[in-house]
């Protein structure tokens, strides 16, 4: 419904008390939705039902610390999983909006970044040197606040951001305001996390970050910026990381499309889209995505841990979604819920008159410090600038063909359409593998059918995506975490991969580590087929007697082709540490594929067990099926 008794409601709920949210999501149009606020403790505990099992409409604020319901670790803030219960949902258009929400700017004092740029640079020299050198992660987000104080009514002031976020940002999934006791958000966000309708799951990664100069972004300009090798690499490790998720949801494991851009005012990035169908409940499907790797890290367990170490204070809302359930009918003819939920990034948080506007940099191993604080100043930029808190760009950047009088943000051409632009992004996808490219077949008959592997997780989800192929060459394939594999598991599957974790493998002090040391020698020991993946490849040629070491420099998300066994293979590695040749590793009947000039072993075979140190899973690994089903054969023989 839309005219002028829901305009008149959006007047009515400006001057009023009662909860409510804004959402523009399609271009055209303001919805509006009332209802009562309720918190709850679980995502399962949302109240998607009545008392009576009447499916209802459910707006969830997920805060970052939901992350506990996976067991990971945060700095706990008691931030509530907030629920707007939606008795009514209504809309206007989009020029009805502007016309009815305040205009006049608000104040602000004591404006400023918590922590100061020479700070800021000295933790992403600490996270890189201490985290990505160890081999915690391939990268990870740290977060600044920008903050300040705000005299204004806060209903006030949230309306007035909400229309200058409307008027002057660009190319955002979702510009909303939710307005609930002690409680308000506004923001633009570029990208959805995770959305769920009739039956077909959709992420979108987006990563990479192009602050526009001044005068607007040109093809040129942003051909540079696509031509970067830390940029590309950056949006390829975030498509891995959601692609472990996809596959824990999705039986088809997740199709990719893209890349595109999304350009907005002051920013453009680069972005994929993953596809894929599932038939959980949606509020499992948000469980198991908690929360996207742009805006926390990778692998996404150990991301929490450098998070709880290296952030001043807890996260609040920042990383987390907005979550739009809204009822709709299943595919047999039952209720269920879609599922729209952008993440909450680019978002002023206002509460007891202070503002916070959380920003965060992707710290991989080629961050430059100075390069990531410039970053973190350009995504502030944009919600800063609408809301009037800096100086906001006049006109709003454009592309050098546009009608410089023309209002219509949204109408000025992309640099997308440009074909230089359209042909740089088009080549990234020749890197990548065609197994997640190409639409999968759900039934698979693979040469491996009819048997059994048991997969054992130590703490990397790429086990999730190994999992997925694995099936496709045949096989029957169940997860075990490493903590609660039992050994009658370990003795009694026909193949175990023994998986991918982050760590030093040489650190015995670690349960983990010392866990994934007995499960590779306990095969070993039995003679029983046994792949041994990343980590789990260096615990074995551990035991085989060849040195592990640090590399002088991580290959986090770096693609590289190598010598596997007499075949050339383009593989995605991801690792701190590697296996060396020795003489002693020579004398037994072990084969090994090293780099003929390091000594880096790349991969090891012998009777009854292989193993290597990329992931063959990755979508860097453009040669990673056909070498997955050589390894398999080989451990089976």
């Amino acid at each position: 419904m839309t005219g002028p008794a829901p305009l008149s409601r959006l007047h009515a709920l400006a001057a009023g008390t009662e909860p409510f949210a804004l959402i523009a999501r399609d271009g055209r149009t303001v919805e509006i939705l009332t209802g009562d606020v309720v918190d709850v403790a679980l995502l399962a505990d949302i109240p998607l039902t009545d008392a009576g099992g009447t499916a209802r409409e459910i707006l969830a604020l997920v805060p970052y610390r939901q992350v506990v319901e996976r067991g990971f670790v945060c700095r706990d803030d008691d931030a509530p999983l907030r629920c707007l219960v939606v008795d009514e949902h209504v809309a206007v258009t989009r020029d009805e909006a502007l016309t009815a929400l305040p205009s006049e700017p608000v104040p602000f004092e004591d404006a400023g970044f918590d922590i100061a740029d020479e700070e800021y640079a000295d933790i992403v020299r600490r996270v890189i040197s201490d985290e990505i050198g160890r081999g915690e992660g391939a990268n990870f987000v740290i977060r600044r606040d920008f903050t300040a104080r705000v005299t204004a009514d806060e209903r006030t002031a949230a309306l007035t951001w909400f229309r200058a976020l409307l008027e002057h940002e660009r190319g955002a999934y979702w510009t909303f305001a939710v307005i609930t006791p002690g409680l308000v958000a506004v923001g633009a966000s570029p990208e959805a996390h995770v959305i769920a309708r009739e039956g077909v799951v959709t992420m979108n990664p987006i990563s990479g970050t192009f602050r526009h100069p001044a005068g607007g972004a040109t093809a040129e300009t942003l051909s540079e910026f696509l031509s970067s090798t830390k940029e590309t690499e950056e949006l390829f490790m975030v498509v891995d990381e959601e692609l472990k998720m996809m596959s824990a949801v999705c039986s088809d494991g997740g199709r990719i499309t893209g890349p595109h851009l999304k350009e907005m005012s002051r920013l453009t990035h680069t972005e994929y889209v993953l596809r894929g169908r599932s038939r959980l409940d949606p509020r499992d499907i948000l469980r198991e995505t908690m929360f996207a790797p742009t805006v926390t890290g990778s692998p996404m367990q150990n991301a929490c841990a450098v998070i709880a170490r290296h952030e001043r204070g807890p996260r609040g809302y920042y990383s987390g979604v907005a979550a739009l359930f809204t009822p709709s009918a299943s595919q047999d003819g039952g209720a269920t819920h879609d599922l729209d939920a952008p993440i909450l990034i680019r978002t002023a948080y206002l509460s007891d008159g202070q503002l916070r506007v959380p920003v965060g940099a992707t710290l991989v191993r080629h961050s430059d410090p100075d390069g990531e604080v410039g970053e973190t100043h350009g995504k502030a930029a944009g919600v800063l600038g609408a809301i009037g808190a800096i100086a906001r760009d006049v006109p709003v950047a454009q592309h050098p063909t546009a009608d410089p009088d023309s209002p219509a943000v949204a109408e000025r051409p992309s640099l997308a359409d440009d074909p230089a632009v359209a042909e740089l992004l088009a080549s990234r996808n020749s890197r990548l593998a065609p197994f997640w490219m190409n639409p999968q077949e759900n039934e698979v008959v693979g040469p491996f059918a009819g048997r059994r592997a048991v997969v054992v997780d130590a703490e990397d989800r790429f086990t999730t995506m190994l999992a997925h192929q694995l099936r496709h060459l045949g096989l029957e394939v169940d997860i075990a975490p490493w903590a609660e594999v039992t050994d009658a598991q370990i003795d009694d599957a026909e193949l175990v991969v023994s998986g991918p974790g982050p760590g030093d493998p040489r650190d015995t002090s670690s349960a983990r580590i010392r866990r994934m040391r007995e499960v590779v020698g306990r095969r070993r020991e039995a003679g029983t087929p046994l792949l041994a993946v990343c980590l789990s490849h260096q615990i074995l040629a551990d035991s085989l007697g060849l040195e592990l070491a640090p590399l002088e420099r991580p290959h986090q998300g770096l693609q590289k082709t190598v010598d596997l066994f007499g075949e050339q293979a383009s593989i995605g590695f991801y690792n701190t540490f590697t296996a060396r040749e020795s003489d002693a590793a020579r004398t037994g009947d072990v084969e090994i594929a090293a780099d003929p000039v390091t000594g880096d072993v790349y991969a090891l075979r012998g009777a009854g067990f292989a193993s290597v140190q990329g992931h063959l899973e990755s979508i860097l690994s453009r040669d990673g099926m056909r070498t997955l089903e050589r390894l398999v054969a080989q451990a089976f023989a």
